[in-house]
């Protein structure tokens, strides 16, 4: 009987994805509501464009600074939490123990393979963190460029999302028309991400694509209304 290959397919850049979608979504979002706004309170396009793009330079900033800043902080946290099971190996060990056998318990392993486990895993003190870390505190070691790699998804997602909005108002002199060819290639735009989203996640593309012009639409709605009342 011939062997059959099989080869699994996980995706893998959850991470990166999740970045992408947080600077995409207000990326279109928030300079989609900021240049609906000002159409109702200014009569050139120049004002709109110019208020534009200095928000989406100073909101690509901000938030690739804080996706920066949020993995540099779970990166201390992991650093902080392995010290600690470290600490813990060492001074209190037979507690320590109890936990691999109560972890190894909760997978079903009793008796003789209980303890050969055990055994192997406390002997070696930076496999056993390694193990407590992973198993107990349900933490990964992140990637030491995650940080950098977020900062730049994030910013560059924005970048990109906020330019389709905004893009009417830099090609139209009315303002009429271009916050009309906005609303649509904002929609098509959210739809699409949706569908890519999906596509990658491994969610139905349509079903993915729909959830995100909902909420996207949902937020742009209340932005621009709110802009509007308060203009």
């Amino acid at each position: 009987m011939p062997t059959v290959s099989h080869v699994e397919k996980h995706f893998t850049g959850s991470e990166m994805v999740r970045d992408a979608v947080i600077g995409m979504s207000d990326g279109l979002t928030v300079p989609f509501a900021l240049a609906a706004g000002l159409s109702a309170a200014v009569s050139d396009t120049s004002v709109i464009v110019t208020a534009g793009l200095a928000e989406i330079a100073a909101g690509a900033i901000a938030m690739g600074l804080g996706g920066y800043l949020a993995a540099r902080t779970d990166m201390e946290h992991f650093k902080a939490e392995k010290g600690r099971e470290a600490w813990e190996i060492e001074h209190k060990r037979d507690f320590e123990i109890r936990e691999v056998r109560e972890i190894f318990e909760n997978y079903g392993i009793t008796g003789a393979p209980l303890n050969t486990l055990v055994d192997a895993i406390s002997a070696d003190p930076r496999r056993w963190t390694d193990f407590m870390v992973r198993f107990e505190l349900g933490l990964d070691a992140p990637d030491p460029k995650r940080a950098l790699v977020s900062a730049a998804t994030i910013a560059t997602a924005y970048l990109v999302g906020g330019f389709i909005p905004l893009a009417p108002y830099i090609a139209l002199p009315s303002i009429t028309d271009a916050l009309r060819i906005s609303v649509v290639t904002t929609g098509i735009a959210l739809a699409v991400f949706g569908a890519v989203k999906g596509r990658f996640t491994g969610v139905n593309p349509l079903k993915s694509a729909a959830q995100t012009l909902v909420v996207g639409g949902l937020a742009a709605s209340a932005a621009y209304w709110l802009a509007h009342l308060l203009g």
